[in-house]
């Protein structure tokens, strides 16, 4: 039997971040995390150099970089535990980084800097505290005992566990083969919280075979583009490199664009941004006698000219031969290509879960629930960010106002 403070569940990012907090604000500390390897998905994340956060975040303007059934919910985490000061964090532990475009900034070496410095500030505290980490323990059960002084008691495969309050640190349900699962979810429902619908995201795009076929061959090219979907309010719109697979999109700006995508859905994809291309081949109609194909290869990867061209055969075209209204055709067909995926390459590629923990349930200044003493942090929660650091902010910063608010609890602030 194992009596502790705070009961953590699950080991990430969001989990080890809020041990090491509380511990220094003088908690006992347990985490449990069934796999068994640590904090997994940090050490893979960004190429093996974790894209640890981006300081282009607006905490004020959370819609912009975040995704929820309520985006505001994480202003005050946000706000209160922002890019800045985990870039001092980083700095107080000697982790060389650096930026490599919009805001994003990586680990120079290696995720596993990080990850070994989360677990030093699990070793670091208030005299007579410590962080206790069970790894390859598996949660059975989880129950809640209403007494005088009400405490949870927590059935593990490594024995039971009893603590005043539990933080739910489990993740979502993207990357399942290093072990993610619906444990959070699970246990929101258990005590009566809603979870609003999940879906895999920031992950490729599946095309039906048949009409994916003719662009089949480009598989492993990469162009910018401009990506939407949606109308009107609804409309999101990404400037980022387009990578073509055997069976669909991927890369940057199909990664973005597949959080707000919609079954049924869709998508636009300019394949020449900022080029008034009709304009520009209406010019070039009376001053070149060159195929249409060359003068465009000029500004299209020529792997892609030729597929394209397949499709159309003015391509083959000189181009005092092409009609007005041809070249207009052409040009919006590459700068407004019109493309419906059948679907997307799920949780098994997905770098995040769209939806979660309702935050109607949370509390926004501690991320505890209506159920007394149960917290839930990270990605378990519904906030997802865009590609390029901002979930793990949201990891950070739910964790920060998490252990804070456990401190209060305790009346350790």
């Amino acid at each position: 039997m194992f009596k502790t403070d705070v009961l953590i569940i699950g080991a990430g990012a969001a989990g080890l971040f809020c041990a090491g907090i509380a511990k220094q604000k003088g908690l006992n500390v347990i985490v449990i995390d069934h796999a068994s390897k640590l904090a997994e998905k940090v050490r893979i994340s960004g190429g093996g150099r974790s894209n640890f956060t981006n300081i282009e975040l607006d905490a004020h303007q959370p819609s912009k970089h975040f995704i929820s059934e309520n985006p505001r919910f994480c202003t005050s985490a946000l706000s209160r535990y922002t890019p800045q000061d985990f870039v001092g964090w980083m700095h107080a532990h000697k982790i060389p980084f650096h930026e490599k475009h919009k805001g994003q900034l990586f680990c120079d070496r290696s995720s596993e800097d990080l990850i070994l410095a989360l677990l030093e500030e699990c070793q670091i505290g208030a005299s007579g505290t410590e962080v206790k980490i069970l790894h390859s323990c598996k949660l059975e059960s989880l129950n809640f005992h209403d007494h005088q002084s009400p405490y949870y008691e927590a059935h593990t495969s490594q024995g039971t566990i009893q603590a005043p309050a539990v933080v739910v640190a489990t993740g979502g349900l993207s990357i399942p083969q290093i072990g993610a699962s619906d444990l959070g979810y699970r246990l929101a429902k258990q005590f009566g919280l809603r979870v609003t619908p999940t879906r895999a995201a920031l992950v490729p795009l599946v095309f039906e075979p048949q009409s994916w076929s003719a662009f089949s061959s480009l598989s492993g090219l990469s162009l910018p583009v401009t990506i939407q979907t949606g109308e009107g309010k609804e409309k999101t719109l990404f400037e980022e490199d387009l990578l073509f697979t055997h069976k669909g999109l991927s890369g940057p700006a199909a990664l973005q664009i597949s959080t707000y995508w919609q079954e049924n859905e869709s998508i636009q994809i300019n394949l020449l941004p900022n080029k008034p291309m009709g304009e520009h081949l209406l010019a070039l109609k009376q001053q070149s006698k060159k195929h249409l194909i060359t003068e465009l290869s000029a500004h299209l990867p020529n792997r892609l000219a030729q597929v394209w061209s397949l499709q159309n055969p003015d391509w083959l075209k000189s181009m005092p031969d092409l009609s007005n209204k041809s070249i207009q055709n052409i040009a919006q067909s590459l700068q407004n290509w019109q493309l419906r995926p059948q679907t997307t390459e799920g949780y098994k590629k997905a770098e995040v879960t769209v939806g979660g923990v309702d935050t109607k349930a949370l509390s926004q200044q501690t991320l505890e629930s209506q159920q007394k003493g149960l917290y839930f942090i990270g990605e378990v929660v519904d906030i997802t960010g865009w590609l390029g650091g901002y979930n793990f902010q949201w990891a950070w910063s739910s964790a920060f106002a998490c252990a804070n608010g456990l401190a209060n609890q305790f009346n350790k602030l």
